[in-house]
């Protein structure tokens, strides 16, 4: 697996774009959000549907094709250094299909944040632009609005990655080991629906794979795992880092699960590396080159995020 193009840092003043591709926004949370983020002197604009709600399905935040024209066109405005989502939900995947990657390839780099949903367009900004992306922080997130520290570790890796290189593990290896890879990776349940699209990646060959996921029972995450295990998805990952597992089993329930479909795979295996679904939940990079090492729990990037 290669490493893909870093998108340039953002600057005091940058423009960023906020858009919605998943689910509905409350509108008092993307104004505490806007608010943090005029707070790092930035210049952040609201896409046109944000706070659209879908008239059929409410779990939507508008139509596919509003949504999707709001992440194009805030990609493809010279003026915008940064587009952010604004939470997940669900939707991400009705869109990838609309998006006119040609354009947007055009358009150049530029930094894209967002987790949870928005998996299925981390996947698509890899393979349809080559591009690392954050896996980060939504600006309505609940979890970042009441979180300093996960608004300061997105802050740094927006502002100066270099000091945000090296990320922490709170727990003990789960299988030990060191292994270097490229990230990549995201909310599990959407990784395994995204197998067999034109947006995901074939496999993860060579990589060093992020999975968490949120409200799911353990037998649903058994069938995830298993998926991508029996669709040779994992055939040749390097290492796994594990980070939230909210609303889940506890993670003592968990743990035999994880040993069990990922232990087998042979490569170093670390847990609670605290990104995704969680209070002060951190910020990865995906399409970096880094090293993983288990026994100490860090996750060691090559070189920093943005350029």
């Amino acid at each position: 697996m290669k490493t893909l193009l870093r998108p340039a840092r953002l600057a005091p003043g940058a423009r960023v774009a906020v858009v919605a591709p998943s689910g509905p926004v409350p509108e008092e949370r993307l104004q505490a959000g806007l608010d943090v983020l005029r707070g790092w002197d930035l210049d952040p604009v609201v896409a046109p549907h944000v706070l659209d709600r879908h008239g059929t399905f409410p779990y939507l935040a508008g139509a596919d094709a509003d949504r999707a024209a709001d992440l194009q066109r805030a990609w493809c405005d010279p003026s915008v250094d940064a587009v952010l989502c604004a939470r997940g939900g669900y939707g991400a995947q009705r869109i990838a299909g609309l998006l006119d990657w040609e354009a947007m390839r055009a358009a150049g780099p530029k930094v894209f944040v967002g987790f949870s949903d928005i998996t299925a367009l981390h996947e698509a900004f890899a393979t349809r632009l080559g591009l690392v992306t954050l896996h980060g922080p939504m600006t309505a997130g609940v979890d970042f609005l009441k979180n300093a520290r996960a608004q300061e570790h997105l802050k740094a890796t927006l502002f100066a990655p270099e000091t945000v290189t090296t990320l922490a593990s709170g727990g003990t290896p789960l299988v030990p080991g060191r292994a270097r890879g490229v990230t990549l990776g995201g909310c599990l349940s959407l990784l395994a629906a995204e197998l067999g699209t034109p947006h995901a990646r074939p496999r993860a060959r060579g990589g060093l794979l992020c999975l968490e996921d949120v409200g799911e029972e353990t037998y649903r995450l058994d069938r995830y795992l298993t998926q991508l295990l029996r669709a040779g998805w994992l055939d040749g990952v390097r290492g796994v880092l594990l980070g939230s597992w909210e609303r889940c089993e506890p993670r003592e329930g968990l743990r035999p699960l994880l040993a069990d479909r990922l232990g087998g795979l042979g490569v170093p295996v670390a847990e609670e590396f605290g990104f995704g679904h969680c209070a002060g939940a951190l910020t990865v990079p995906f399409g970096v080159a880094a090293e993983l090492d288990a026994d100490a729990g860090t996750l060691t990037l090559a070189e920093p995020a943005l350029r």
